[in-house]
């Protein structure tokens, strides 16, 4: 019974920490920060939530996340123009893009037809847009982050140094941090009153 209290307090110790994270995570997030490519900052970056302007998303560079014909997501370069060296790469699961780059690569068997349907869309292939998105904020996106180096690297390229990783859409969470707060404060509460001495009923006569 003893272990399982203190296995009990350790979960909550646990949640409270991610619980702070959260929270401080999105104190710091308040609103996404919104900065031109070429003038974002270099690492560290002063927050997570960001809003890039002036760039291209290059999809003929775009990688497929799921190595297969089941396709949810790309890894695309975002760069201010065509032929740079990208510092930003956008994870995806915009339905226009897959839609466009499944045509392309999978549908496409002839290399005239691929050239034929590039011409007719090339303007889609390099389209400028204003990506909204959040970077690794944490131990597991951190982690993803060194999948996401190692998926680059087998595929030829070389990242840059100050790489940076944006999944688009993403953003703050606002409710996991005070509920994991408020569970953890509810079972350390729970845990004391377990350890609370049961008052000495005096011995009846």
């Amino acid at each position: 019974m003893k272990r399982f209290r203190f296995t009990f307090l350790a979960v909550c110790l646990l949640l409270t920490w991610l619980g702070s994270g959260d929270l401080i995570l999105q104190l710091r997030n308040q609103q996404p920060m919104v900065v031109a490519l070429e003038n974002l900052p270099p690492e560290p970056l002063p927050q997570e939530w960001f809003t890039l302007t002036g760039g291209h998303l290059d999809l003929l560079q775009a990688i497929n996340m799921t190595g297969t014909i089941e396709i949810d997501a790309f890894l695309v370069p975002l760069v201010d123009q065509a032929g740079a060296t990208p510092r930003v790469w956008v994870e995806t699961r915009n339905p226009q893009i897959i839609k466009l780059l499944t045509h392309y690569h999978f549908k496409l068997e002839q290399a005239d037809e691929r050239a034929a349907y590039l011409a007719e869309h090339q303007a889609e292939f390099f389209p400028q847009e204003n990506i909204t998105g959040m970077t690794a904020d944490n131990v597991i996106a951190n982690n993803n982050r060194g999948q996401l180096l190692k998926l680059l690297t087998s595929m030829g390229l070389k990242p840059a140094q100050d790489v940076v990783f944006i999944s688009e859409g993403k953003t703050p969470n606002i409710w996991r941090g005070p509920a994991f707060l408020i569970i953890a404060a509810l079972g350390v509460m729970r845990f004391i009153l377990w350890h609370r001495k049961k008052p000495v009923t005096p011995a009846q006569g």
